[in-house]
């Protein structure tokens, strides 16, 4: 494993004000505080700066592809051409929890509460085939991404009130809400050239190939088959420093599949150059191939510090049979985490032990809330469950098989709610049997859930699963029909409008949010609207943390594990930085700052 730097409480640290009245254009801007690096920066803090030009990596993929234009509905695209054809006038550092460099835009400036948002283009900034990125393009970009792209670009332009030219190069947007996360968003919409569109229907799909600004240009190609992208010698923004040691190879190629397991034999045939593994059994015994043996294959371990987001069994709140949160709880205490994660991964894989674990926006597992944590959660200390305050922490077995001392305070809690054992079975005061069923569609979670039956088989419990197929699934997963399913929230170091649609309580009832679980907390509700209405980053954490709290203790999902590390086999002539970025091996990595050495 290669040393990585932990940057993130350092940026943090650093934050001030949260949104500041910039007198003047700024190189960057910042969800909180001000930017890391300076305008006189000279790369980014993860990238090698003397990174060799040359060579080729080439990819292995399932599926396949038949469309050019990754931003409509319509169509599958490949993911290289949002990640290396296509640019936004603002880039993305991976080593800030969300921070903002001029890319196509020289400078951004904003209003004293962010009102408005003001993007000046650089004068050299050009696509590919030579023409000066203009004004005209990036309007006509934002309009017609809200009018005929994705539904986010439009979601995100009702909230511009009016957009006007600034001189030559520069456009303001003016917004008709509060929203202080909608300069970063737009900072990143991808630029088109308007005059490749005349004559066509944005929103069809077809294979037309685009005419963009970034570093890579499509070159050969066979839809579904194959696609390379080839480094553009004549890039325009090869010289600046958010660049430097960026876009080394002069060749990605993606490789289509049938499945995943055809991805896997390509890769030890020496077919492709990278394999992402995602099983750490596998990561162990079976990576002993000539390649691996050679030296001509190198395993490494990148790790990162994302939250761990939230993955497990999902109690439906809404049904009466888990509304009790002993009820809850119990069946936690039941589920034995330390013996099943031996059985199935060896026990590599860490645990969820909170929604944002594994980043400095996490709660402290069993310790006391604290500071501005604590007066955030004191208006609604009542309300809050055991351990929202006063430390909470999952369940923790022997190891054994047995895991007695947890199965008898899952009896005392059972108890405690009104269920007893009659007759051999757990049933409540009137005699109504304890009993439900998981909603799945995985073989995966199928294994799992038997080996979590058995324990509750011995409390008296006789769930059933109910195995779906995909629309079935996500049909009734939209009205919340389901006693248990599992599902996965992925969580960023820069939660924002989101965290109402997971666990905000108008989800209880209105159907199609990601409250699967039915949270209805007045206390969930008002750690979100503290978090996006911060001033600060030190107030933005408190929040963050403070949700954190209020989701853990609240026992709504039995948690899984997940991995604080990625296991990247690759040809060992492929190189990496040193300095990781905090999200580690994410956007922005592979092959972005990654090089050949022959």
């Amino acid at each position: 494993m290669k040393p990585h730097r932990i940057a993130l409480g350092l940026a943090l640290s650093l934050g001030t004000m949260a949104h500041i009245a910039y007198a003047e254009p700024q190189h960057g801007i910042a969800m909180y505080g001000e930017p890391a690096l300076g305008p006189d920066f000279t790369e980014l803090p993860y990238v090698n700066p003397d990174a060799p030009k040359g060579g080729r990596i080439v990819f292995g993929e399932s599926g396949g592809f038949d469309a050019f234009n990754p931003y409509i509905l319509k169509g599958r695209s490949p993911w290289g051409l949002r990640a290396h054809v296509f640019e936004s006038l603002l880039g993305r550092s991976w080593d800030e929890s969300f921070t903002l460099y001029g890319l196509l835009a020289e400078s951004v400036e904003t209003g004293p509460n962010r009102e408005w948002v003001e993007f000046h283009l650089r004068p050299e900034a050009a696509f590919s085939d030579g023409s000066p990125v203009t004004v005209d393009d990036v309007i006509w970009s934002f309009e017609i991404l809200a009018e005929k792209g994705l539904p986010s670009f439009g979601n995100s332009w009702k909230k511009v009130e009016t957009v006007e030219r600034v001189g030559e190069r520069g456009v303001r947007f003016t917004f008709n809400t509060v929203d202080f996360e909608l300069p970063l968003i737009l900072g990143l919409r991808p630029i088109l050239k308007q005059s490749d569109w005349e004559g066509r229907d944005f929103a069809e799909s077809t294979l037309d190939v685009p005419t963009a600004t970034g570093p890579y240009t499509v070159g050969d190609f066979e839809a579904g088959r194959y696609i390379s992208f080839v480094r553009n010698p004549d890039y325009w923004g090869k010289d600046l420093p958010f660049n430097k040691g960026r876009n080394n190879l002069d060749e990605i190629r993606y490789e289509f599949y049938g499945d995943a397991g055809v991805v896997w034999q390509s890769f030890t045939a020496g077919e492709t150059s990278v394999f992402r593994e995602g099983d750490p059994v596998k990561w162990e015994n079976e990576y002993d191939f000539p390649l691996v043996t050679s030296g001509e294959v190198t395993k490494s371990v990148i790790p990162h510090q994302r939250p761990a987001g939230m993955e497990g069994f999902v109690f439906n709140t809404r049904r009466p049979i888990f509304e009790d949160w002993r009820v809850r709880d119990a069946l936690l205490h039941a589920f034995n985490f330390e013996f099943i994660n031996q059985a199935l991964n060896n026990g590599v894989y860490p645990r969820r032990t909170s929604y944002f674990a594994n980043s400095p926006l996490g709660m402290a597992v069993g310790e006391p809330a604290e500071g501005k944590v604590a007066e955030l959660l004191a208006p609604f200390a009542d309300e809050l469950l055991p351990g929202a305050i006063d430390g909470y922490a999952l369940p923790v077995s022997d190891g054994s098989e047995r895991n007695r001392s947890n199965l008898r305070a899952a009896r005392q809690q059972l108890e405690a709610a009104g269920w007893t054992i009659q007759d051999g079975e757990l049933k409540d005061a009137d005699g109504n049997p304890f009993t439900f069923e998981i909603m799945l569609k995985s073989n995966r979670d199928e294994g799992l859930a038997n080996m979590w039956f058995d324990a509750l088989k011995q409390l008296g419990i006789t769930p059933g699963i109910e195995l779906v197929d995909s629309a079935q699934h996500k049909a009734r997963a939209t009205e919340y029909d389901y006693d248990m399913m599992v599902n996965r929230w992925g969580l960023s170091l820069s939660p924002g409008n989101e965290q109402r649609f997971y666990w905000g309580s108008n989800g209880v009832t209105e159907p199609g949010t990601r409250n699967y679980m039915g949270v209805n907390s007045p206390a969930a509700d008002a750690m979100i609207d503290a978090m996006l209405s911060a001033e600060s980053q030190e107030d933005f954490v408190a929040a963050t943390k403070a949700l954190d709290r209020v989701l853990t203790s609240g026992r709504y999902v039995v948690p899984f594990w997940f991995s604080d590390v990625s296991r990247l086999a690759h040809a060992s002539r492929l190189k990496y930085p040193e300095t990781l970025p905090i999200y580690g091996d994410w956007i922005g990595f592979l092959p972005d700052v990654w090089w050949n050495e022959e």
